[in-house]
């Protein structure tokens, strides 16, 4: 999705929390990547991967300048033969630590498996950050550091897709280099039509 169209959601919601949320926890994930040296890691639940926002935020660190904003994907299951970048399982959320950023997106509730997995991260120095569609934010009590979470009776246009969107745009907004504000939709859309498709 390109900047055109984050900004036509925004007014779509214009007069609800959302846009605010959606930066302010793009802004949290930004310095929580820049802070330290390791990589952001980017986990779903065992039902589901979060491709699409893989992608945007690849797709954010290019355009952004701010190549820590590239995720690595960790998958419950890594079928054989698979290229590089997408052959990292969840052994290496065992190794998160220090340094480094996990961010957890959950269509609805995660198991109580990969919520303890999240959780040692926490323990181990990792900054955790989780996208929710599940009303019962308080699952991710003690787990995560900052949660956003759907849903809400005052935005029935946003969806957990619309939610990504906005946040990995927010994300690579808030370290674009300053330009007019009129240059820099259109900028974005230039480099966006220039750039090789992305390698998700």
């Amino acid at each position: 999705m390109d900047a055109v169209r984050v900004a036509l959601l925004r007014e779509v919601l214009a007069g609800t929390e959302w846009p605010r949320a959606a930066r302010a926890f793009g802004g949290t994930l930004r310095t929580a990547v820049q802070r330290g040296p390791g990589p952001l890691l980017l986990v779903g639940t065992d039902a589901y991967e979060p491709w699409h926002l893989a992608a945007h935020l690849d797709d954010e660190a290019a355009w952004s300048g701010v190549p820590e904003l590239s995720p690595t994907l960790l998958r419950f299951r890594v079928p054989p033969g698979a290229p590089p970048h997408l052959a990292v399982g969840l052994r290496r959320l065992a190794a998160a630590g220090r340094g480094e950023t996990v961010l957890l997106v959950a269509p609805d509730r995660p198991g109580a498996g990969i919520l303890e997995r999240v959780h040692d991260a926490r323990r181990s120095g990792a900054t955790v950050l989780a996208l929710s569609a599940s009303a019962e934010s308080q699952s991710f009590d003690g787990v995560a550091h900052d949660v956003l979470s759907l849903p809400s009776p005052d935005a029935p246009a946003l969806s957990l897709d619309v939610l990504q969107h906005l946040v990995s745009s927010a994300a690579g907004e808030a370290t674009a280099p300053r330009r007019p504000p009129f240059r820099d939709p259109l900028s974005r859309l230039a480099d966006h039509l220039s750039t090789p498709p992305p390698r998700w």
